[in-house]
C-alpha cells in the first residue's frame, strides 16, 4: 500500500511540475508580438547623449498605442554592431526600420539590403544619403546652426572657435552651415574649427586644455551639443574662464540649463524630442501597415528625393529657460536650480 502511495505522489508531483513548465511557457509566447501585430525594429547609436532615452521611450508609447511592438537595439556607438543590428532586423521581417545612424557613410549597403527585402527606412534625426529612405525626420538643422549663431552675434563676439560633432553625422554640416552663414553676414571670424570624433564630449574639454592660446584668443565657443559644451565649460573653469567666455549648445541637456541659470553657458536649443518621436512612430507605423506617407515636403539625400518631416527647435536662454523648458516639463525647477539653491543654501 505505501509503495503505491507513493507512486500516486511521484505521478501527482510530476503532473504539478508539468502544469508549471506549461503555464511559464505560454506566459513567454504572449509576451512575444503576435504574427500579424506589426514589429517595428529601432536602431540606436548609444544612450550616451541624454536626450536618446527620451526619444526611445516616447516612439516606443506612442508605438505601442497604435498597435505596434518596438524591438529596440543599442548599438553602443559602434558602427560594426550597428550593421549587424540592422541585419538581424533585416533578418527577423520587421515591418520598419528606423535607424539613428552612428556613420552614414558606412550604412549605405545594409540599408540598400532592407530596402531589397522590402523593409521601409525610417532615418530618424540624422540622414543617411543616397539611399532612397521611405522618411527622414529631424529638426530644421540649419536654423539650429542659425540659432546657434545667433546667440554669438548677440553676445558681441567677434572671433568664435567651432568645436562640432562628427562629419559622419550628416546633421552636423547642416548645422555648420546655417551657423557659419550668420558669423559671414556678421563679421565674425572662426579662428578654428574642430570636430569630436564619435561626439565623444571629452574630446572637446581636451581641445580647450590643448589649444588655450586660441581658447584666450576666443570671444565665444560654439559647441555641438550640449554634452560636448559641458565638457568644454568644466575645461574653461580650470582655466577660470568659465561665464567669461559665452558658450552655446544643443539639446537642452539638464546640465545645460544648470550652466544657464548659472552664467557659464550663454544658451542652447531646445528640440522638442517628445514631438519628434511621437510623429516619427506614427509616420513609421504607416510605412509599416503599407500605407504612403502624407509628406509633401522633400529633401535630396544626395541622390533621391525623399520626404522629409521637419519640428521646429527653440533657442533658449536665461529669459525664457523657466517658460519652454521648466513649465513645458522638460526639466523640473529642483533639477535647474539645484546647483543655485545649493549654493543660496550654503551661503
Amino acid at each position: 500500500m505505501k509503495g503505491f502511495l507513493k507512486k500516486v505522489a511521484a505521478c501527482l508531483l510530476m503532473g504539478c511540475l508539468f502544469c508549471g513548465c506549461t503555464t511559464k511557457a505560454g506566459e513567454a509566447k504572449q509576451a512575444q508580438p503576435e504574427e500579424d501585430e506589426l514589429e517595428i525594429g529601432m536602431c540606436f547609436d548609444s544612450f550616451v547623449i541624454e536626450r536618446w532615452e527620451k526619444d526611445r521611450d516616447v516612439f516606443v508609447s506612442t508605438a505601442s498605442s497604435l498597435g505596434a511592438t518596438v524591438n529596440v537595439q543599442n548599438a553602443n556607438g559602434d558602427v560594426t554592431k550597428q550593421i549587424e543590428q540592422i541585419r538581424y532586423l533585416i533578418e527577423k521581417k520587421v515591418d520598419c526600420i528606423v535607424i539613428i545612424a552612428i556613420d552614414a557613410e558606412a550604412l549605405t549597403d545594409v540599408v540598400a539590403d532592407a530596402k531589397k527585402a522590402g523593409i521601409p527606412v525610417v532615418c530618424y534625426d540624422r540622414l543617411i544619403a543616397n539611399v532612397n529612405a521611405d522618411l527622414y525626420i529631424s529638426f530644421d538643422n540649419e536654423k539650429v546652426g542659425n540659432m546657434l549663431g545667433s546667440a554669438i552675434v548677440s553676445s558681441g563676439a567677434k572671433k568664435v572657435i567651432m568645436i562640432c560633432g562628427p562629419l559622419t553625422d550628416k546633421n552636423v554640416p547642416m548645422v555648420n552651415q546655417g551657423f557659419t552663414k550668420l558669423m559671414n553676414a556678421n563679421n565674425v571670424e572662426i579662428i578654428d574649427t574642430y570636430n569630436c570624433e564619435g561626439w565623444k564630449a571629452e574630446l572637446g574639454g581636451a581641445y580647450v586644455y590643448d589649444h588655450m592660446d586660441v581658447v584666450r584668443n576666443a570671444d565665444a565657443i560654439m559647441c555641438g551639443n550640449d554634452d560636448v559644451a559641458t565638457s568644454v565649460i568644466k575645461a574653461l573653469a580650470v582655466a577660470q574662464l568659465a561665464g567669461e567666455i559665452p558658450v552655446v549648445g544643443q539639446d537642452a541637456d539638464l546640465p545645460a540649463c544648470q550652466h544657464i541659470v548659472q552664467g557659464t553657458q550663454l544658451m542652447t536649443v531646445y528640440k522638442p524630442v517628445g514631438k519628434l518621436a511621437e510623429e516619427a512612430a506614427k509616420l513609421s507605423v504607416q510605412l509599416a501597415q503599407g500605407q504612403e506617407l502624407d509628406v509633401t515636403n522633400k529633401l535630396s539625400d544626395g541622390e533621391y528625393n525623399i520626404p522629409y518631416v521637419t519640428i521646429e527647435p527653440v533657442a533658449v536662454d536665461k529669459d525664457n529657460l523657466d517658460e519652454v523648458i521648466i513649465d513645458g516639463g522638460f526639466h523640473s525647477r529642483e533639477d535647474v536650480y539645484l546647483n543655485t539653491l545649493e549654493s543660496t543654501d550654503s551661503q
